[in-house]
């Protein structure tokens, strides 16, 4: 990186984590609406719960590192959020968190990102094409990481990461669920958009827009 280069830091972390909740709250209609089609119906309202929760949370927090601020996320999610959400979110924060000790270059958040993916994936034991979280995250961190690897700034890898992440959600479309509560319907699950997939999207989404304003 050049002298200069912005770095992840602490109140970068803090407006990502606003951006999330002023997302979800604008989204929260649609990824009930998606849920409703393959699950409970309550993807929207729980994500709104958490990410309120969230900020609550943070209000209070003095953070001392970026990834002070992730780890608190992660760990309010994984007490207001039921459902599977609020564990599969709440442990790829803190996984993120817990691999940003100080503010950190374009590489450094690629493999915290990397981590989050990692805790997603241990967790919900699900892999690329099961219809989840994972295939948009999946995507998103490839994408990530390849344009920090090619001395891109933080912008624009953030910008590959969230392109990648909607064509991952997009591309659950044709899938049929093998985790989940949409694992459960078989073949009526194709068709349908992965709720989980869609709101990933939506964080990687607001994690560029975070970056280049």
């Amino acid at each position: 990186m050049t002298p200069g280069t912005p770095r992840f830091d602490v109140p970068l972390a803090e407006a990502w984590i606003r951006a999330i909740a002023a997302a979800v709250e604008q989204e929260r209609s649609r990824l009930t609406e998606l849920d409703s089609a393959i699950g409970d119906g309550d993807h929207g309202s729980n994500l709104q719960r958490g990410f309120t929760a969230a900020l609550t949370a943070l209000d209070g927090l003095r953070p001392a590192d970026p990834g002070a601020v992730l780890t608190k996320t992660g760990t309010t999610l994984i007490s207001k959020v039921g459902g599977a959400s609020g564990p599969l979110y709440g442990k790829a924060f803190r996984a993120i968190g817990a691999a940003l000790p100080e503010p950190a270059d374009p590489t450094a958040l690629a493999e915290a990102l990397s981590a989050g993916l990692d805790a997603v994936r241990l967790l919900g034991k699900a892999e690329p094409g099961d219809k989840t979280i994972v295939d948009a995250w999946t995507p998103a961190v490839a994408a990530f990481r390849a344009a920090a690897a090619a001395g891109a700034a933080l912008p624009e890898a953030a910008a590959a990461a969230a392109a990648a992440a909607e064509q991952g959600a997009h591309d659950t479309v044709p899938l049929q669920a093998r985790k989940g509560r949409a694992s459960y319907l078989g073949e009526r699950s194709i068709g349908h958009q992965d709720p989980g997939a869609t709101s990933t999207a939506l964080i990687f989404r607001t994690l560029a827009e975070t970056l280049t304003t």
